[in-house]
Parts: C-alpha cells; structure tokens; sequence
C-alpha cells in the first residue's frame, strides 16, 4: 500500500521526496490546500471514510503513517 500512496502524494506534489520526508506537515512541507487535496484522494481512491474529529497531523507526516491511516480506516 506504500507505493500506492507514494504514487498518489507525487501526483499532488511531484517535486517533494515522500520516501525521505517524515515531518510532513509539522514541517510545513506540505501546506492546508495540499492536506485537503490528500483527504479527498483518499476518500476516492482507497474509498475510505475521513471523519475530521479522527484527523491529527501526525497520522499524515510521513507516506508511511498515512498508508496506516488508511489500513486503520479499512478494518
């Protein structure tokens, strides 16, 4: 599921290193608009549902942590 989220965060953000970055959004790397853009590809492509109140930055730091947002949202 890694790749897959990999391919998806590069077609929002091609020229950030998603392999490497761990601090996504606590390090601004990544700004809101890119964050809203990242929820509704999730939404469509992994057909998960994303409460806000279950949202936290930390979930969406790194590619890894956001394949296990997702696997989390799938049980």
């Amino acid at each position: 599921m890694n790749k897959e989220v990999e391919t998806m965060l590069k077609q929002i953000r091609p020229d950030i290193d998603f392999r490497k970055e761990n601090k996504l959004l606590s390090d601004g790397i990544l700004d809101s608009f890119d964050f809203i853009q990242i929820i509704s590809k999730l939404v469509d492509v992994f057909e998960i549902e994303v409460d806000p109140m279950d949202v936290t930055a930390d979930d969406f730091d790194s590619a890894e942590k956001i394949a296990a947002f997702i696997k989390s949202k799938k049980r």
